[in-house]
């Protein structure tokens, strides 16, 4: 297993999808569903090996899914937040990733700048996680695959929406869409589409998203319809904005009406705007077990990384 590397002789990273091959992608998720189901007991696989968890944004499922599959795999993590750290500001970014990869096996960090990241591998002796940037939110699309493939039982003849923005959520499950062969079509407001080059990263994956205008195209034909907030965290400044722009875009039962269409939402949701209460609490919802299973799927990735 390749893995993202910052050159040939160099730890394996994963920072975002595309980081991936198809077959490793397809590891992942079969070590994670083999886990899962106990049919692969992993209960010692990462004995004495330590976790180093960094984080400037909050956190509910990324800390608490990393933290409980390290102890569930073995292991130990360690929970590093502003102000243990400081990412930049006490001292540089790369002397704490030298740092840090001195005394655990493997680093996963949670930073606003995808930049940040990308310095962290790169002076980084062990493996670095995405546990998500501003840009990606890799972890989160190997859980919504996992999700997707349970519920199908795989991906051939699968189309899934995405509905709402295009921000990092969106951009790393275009890749990992693209990557597993799904039938993705995307619509965003004007002004808050994806970024060019994830499209074409999609595209030398072998299957760039349909993009379109308007929601209720996007959502006709589609199995699966996934949306995410429309403002995130540090957009604060932009809300009102942006709820004039995604004015439409609400998943609720009118858009999804004449539909069988199954819904995701990575959480946390802002219920009565990208979502209604109604549709997030129906039988359509796959959120909960898309939720659990962020735990499930981390720890596949970390088993591929370490074991």
């Amino acid at each position: 297993m390749t893995l993202d590397q910052t050159d040939g002789d160099g730890p394996r990273h994963f920072t975002d999808v595309d980081g991936l091959t198809a077959d490793e992608l397809s590891a992942v998720l079969d070590r994670a569903a083999a886990v899962k189901a106990g049919d692969e007991d992993a209960g010692t696989a990462l004995e004495r090996q330590t976790l180093g968890m960094l984080f400037e944004k909050p956190s509910t499922r990324t800390r608490v899914s990393f933290e409980t599959g390290m102890t569930q795999l073995g292991g130990h993590a360690i929970f590093l937040g502003p102000d243990d750290v400081g990412l930049g500001g006490r001292e540089p970014t790369r002397d704490i990733a030298r740092v840090l990869s001195r005394y655990v096996d493997c680093v996963m960090v949670r930073l606003f700048d995808h930049e940040d990241l990308l310095t962290v591998a790169a002076h980084s002796d062990v493996p670095v996680v995405n546990g998500l940037t501003d840009d990606a939110h890799p972890c989160q699309t190997l859980a919504d695959l996992l999700t997707i493939r349970e519920r199908f039982g795989g991906f051939d003849g699968v189309s899934v929406a995405w509905v709402g923005d295009g921000n990092n959520v969106a951009q790393s499950f275009v890749l990992g869409c693209a990557l597993a062969g799904l039938d993705l079509t995307v619509a965003t407001p004007d002004g808050y589409g994806l970024d060019e080059t994830v499209v074409e990263r999609a595209a030398d994956l072998g299957d760039a998203p349909t993009i379109v205008d308007d929601p209720a195209d996007a959502v006709a034909d589609a199995d699966v319809v996934y949306t995410d907030v429309w403002v995130s965290m540090g957009e604060e400044d932009q809300r009102e904005a942006k709820l004039t722009a995604f004015e439409g875009f609400q998943l609720n039962e009118s858009l999804l009406a004449g539909t069988d269409a199954a819904v995701m939402h990575c959480l946390p949701a802002h219920r009565g705007e990208e979502i209604t209460d109604a549709v997030l609490e129906s039988d359509r919802a796959m959120v909960w077990d898309q939720a659990e299973n962020r735990l499930h799927a981390q720890k596949g990735l970390l088993l591929e990384l370490l074991a």
